[in-house]
């Protein structure tokens, strides 16, 4: 998946160094994509993930991005409590300062990306209305939703309410959307998609979130957990030293 032919030249050119530094990722799985846009749902792993999904996409797509880091202003108290808050106290300030200095870069860089800005006040429905937007052009949604609550040695817990998504979609065009597993593992520079879990418009919402997310975890961990020993990146910074590894389940 290449990057959109009218993006401007400096993105185009960070965006060239970012994968030349990057890991070259193969993807396996892929028939598991739905011919139909769809929601694949992955694990974080910290920088991994969203770079992953930027340049490795099989298909079109748009990946949601935390709205703080597309506003500068914002990005610094972001960036430092969700990257860099465990770092040890002795190197903290070194890390309150790399915020401010990264600050006008990730606004650019986010913002001229593949992206949907997700926000958590009254504007999150400005986060679905474009996200059905972009499913209905036919793209997919890339969503990345742990929180910093641990689940398994693979992933942190999610965030359920993405799951909405569906019903959003569903009133929208009448069709069953499906979600569709990813597990990144950049140590074995690999990408694996899971079987996808369609939505089921009949079933309760709050019933059919947490259904989703379920199977959606558990596809992910099994995932992980099938392929060679290797060292798992966690979505929470914690030092490398603590990574766990894939078997230790």
């Amino acid at each position: 998946m290449t990057m959109p032919s009218r993006s401007p030249l400096l993105y185009r050119l960070i965006y060239r160094v970012i994968r030349l530094l990057s890991p070259k990722y193969k993807l396996s799985g892929t028939e598991n994509l739905p011919p139909e846009p769809c929601v694949i749902v992955g694990n974080h792993c910290q920088m991994y993930g969203p770079i992953a999904a930027e340049m490795y996409m099989p298909r079109p797509r748009y990946t949601w991005c935390i709205g703080e880091m597309m506003n500068r202003k914002e990005v610094p108290a972001y960036a430092f409590q969700d990257f860099w808050s465990m770092k040890p106290r002795r190197i903290r300030w070194f890390y309150r300062l790399l915020s401010h200095v990264i600050a006008p870069i990730a606004e650019y860089v986010f913002t001229h990306a593949r992206t949907i800005p997700v926000y958590r006040d009254a504007r999150v429905m400005t986060t679905f209305r474009q996200s059905v937007k972009r499913l209905e052009e036919g793209a997919d949604i890339v969503i990345f939703p742990e929180k910093a609550e641990p689940y398994n040695a693979i992933l942190c817990r999610f965030q359920e309410h993405f799951a909405d998504l569906a019903g959003l979609y569903y009133k929208r065009t009448g069709a069953a959307v499906c979600f569709v597993p990813m597990y990144t593992a950049p140590a074995l520079k690999s990408i694996c998609f899971g079987e996808p879990v369609r939505f089921r418009p009949d079933a309760p919402a709050a019933e059919e979130r947490a259904r989703i997310c379920s199977e959606l975890a558990a596809s992910i961990t099994a995932m992980a957990t099938a392929l060679p020993r290797h060292t798992v990146v966690p979505y929470l910074n914690i030092p490398k030293k603590q990574y766990p590894m894939n078997t230790d389940q």
